[in-house]
């Protein structure tokens, strides 16, 4: 993440772009379509610079090095993943991970192994215990 941080002014003129999705003060979030433009002018031999300023961005808002990391990152994604690499993850990955439904036989290993524990737990206590009371005498 860059170290520049947007001010009001720039979040407002950043977020009149059609090809971004959200910005706040210490970040910005491109839309797919404008990953998609920028790999397929780059693969055309355009600089990084070049396409963020078609594309309506001002280099002096980003940041040089803002341009060159996303240009970086994307063209890893790209040639890792293909075109799908891309896409944003994030919405789909966020929170909780969900809990698949278990059967009755792994509900029932979970349980006695839950019960293992806290009865190895029960043991450790007694010993530190009786070790504590050989202690004060």
């Amino acid at each position: 993440m860059s170290k520049k941080i947007f001010t009001e002014k720039e979040i407002k003129l950043l977020s009149a772009n059609k090809y971004v999705k959200s910005v706040s003060s210490k970040g910005i979030t491109y839309t797919d379509e404008f990953k998609h433009i920028f790999i397929a002018e780059k693969e055309k031999g355009k600089f990084a610079r070049e396409i963020f300023e078609k594309c309506g961005f001002e280099v002096e808002i980003l940041g040089v090095e803002r341009i060159r990391s996303a240009s970086k990152r994307w063209q890893k994604a790209y040639n890792q993943n293909g075109v799908s690499g891309l896409h944003d993850t994030r919405a789909g990955n966020s929170g909780r991970p969900r809990e698949k439904a278990l059967t009755l036989e792994e509900k029932n290993a979970r349980l006695k192994a839950q019960i293992n524990l806290l009865k190895a737990e029960n043991e450790l206590l007694k010993k530190i215990r009786f070790a504590e009371r050989g202690m004060k005498k």
